[in-house]
């Protein structure tokens, strides 16, 4: 029943039987079956269902709202007991965006699950913003200035970015002195208009407006502009925690003085766990917030830079003002 109920709230949701089978891994029969016996259960029809679309019938739309507080309670319930002894058990849902996920949530993951042997996490990575209600998620990490909504949210870091190009592009086409400088170097952007407000934005430069920059490479994928930085295709301007490794290590530049940088306003995009009311309250979605936030620290690891290691006096977070 549990999990014909999970399938018939994504099948819901996606008004696709192909889709869902697609993201559980199982046949398109699988999934039919499923909603058929939850059906034949109820004594209902849930879905109308043509060659052409699938839609939720006046039963089905009533049916959402209790099957998710059905899934809930379970979930409670189960919670409930899981914590009846000193060690969290049982499925912790995560979701991340794919490249913060990759570089911050999976080592995160990875120690958590080594000091609870007894959790199991499905980690979800994608740039979609998700229903965590519909998705069954307890966590997930939302980089940006949320909007308003139910959620509960809690702040793991603010947003930096850090103007960097790598030391061949510099020996090649110099060193800008100052951010319009920028306007006159090969500077690696997104290919897909608009950018975000606050890329290429300097406090005091271009009237706080986004300088026009140009550049041969673009793309929209964030460590495909890293790789881009590296190989000396241009000037970057990226959040911190996507090079800090490199600015460390030297592959990276940064190129502005520190003290063109400001503190985070309020209102400028961070990177927030948020959780949906009453999923969010288990206590292995509270131990891992926990955890997380740990092992990101404040200020975070990446935004750290002592001054003995490379590139770190140039360090320019540039304020998103």
């Amino acid at each position: 029943m549990i999990d014909s109920l999970k399938t018939f709230l994504a099948v819901a949701s996606s008004g696709n039987f192909s889709e869902v089978a697609r993201q559980q891994d199982v046949a398109v029969s699988s999934v039919t079956r499923k909603v058929d016996a939850l059906e034949a259960e109820l004594g209902t029809s849930l879905f109308h269902r043509s060659s052409r679309r699938i839609h939720l019938t006046d039963a089905g739309e009533q049916f959402v709202p209790r099957a998710r507080t059905i899934l809930s309670e379970i979930a409670a319930a189960r919670d409930a007991l899981h914590q009846l002894d000193d060690l969290p058990r049982g499925p912790l849902t995560v979701a991340a965006p794919t490249v913060f996920g990759r570089r911050h949530v999976v080592p995160a993951v990875a120690a958590f699950m080594h000091q609870y042997p007894g959790v199991e996490v499905d980690l979800h990575l994608s740039d979609q913003v998700i229903d965590l209600a519909e998705q069954g998620v307890d966590v997930a990490i939302r980089i940006g200035v949320l909007p308003d909504s139910d959620l509960q949210a809690t702040l793991l870091a603010p947003v930096r970015l850090v103007t960097c190009a790598s030391p061949a592009y510099l020996a090649q086409a110099g060193r800008p002195a100052s951010p319009i400088d920028l306007l006159q170097h090969e500077c690696i952007s997104v290919a897909t208009p608009p950018a975000p407000s606050f890329i290429w934005r300097y406090a005091g430069v271009n009237r706080n407006q986004p300088l026009a920059v140009r550049g041969r490479f673009r793309t929209d994928d964030k460590d495909g502009m890293l790789q881009a930085a590296l190989g000396g295709l241009g000037v970057l301007h990226i959040a911190t925690w996507v090079v800090s490794d490199h600015l460390r290590d030297g592959s990276l530049v940064a190129l502005f003085p520190q003290e063109l940088s400001a503190p985070p306003a309020d209102g400028l995009p961070g990177i927030h766990a948020v959780r949906a009311p009453g999923r969010g309250r288990s206590q292995r979605a509270r131990l891992f917030l926990a955890h997380l936030r740990a092992a990101i620290g404040q200020p975070a690891w990446w935004d750290q830079m002592p001054a003995s290691e490379p590139g770190a006096s140039a360090v320019h977070l540039a304020a998103a003002v």
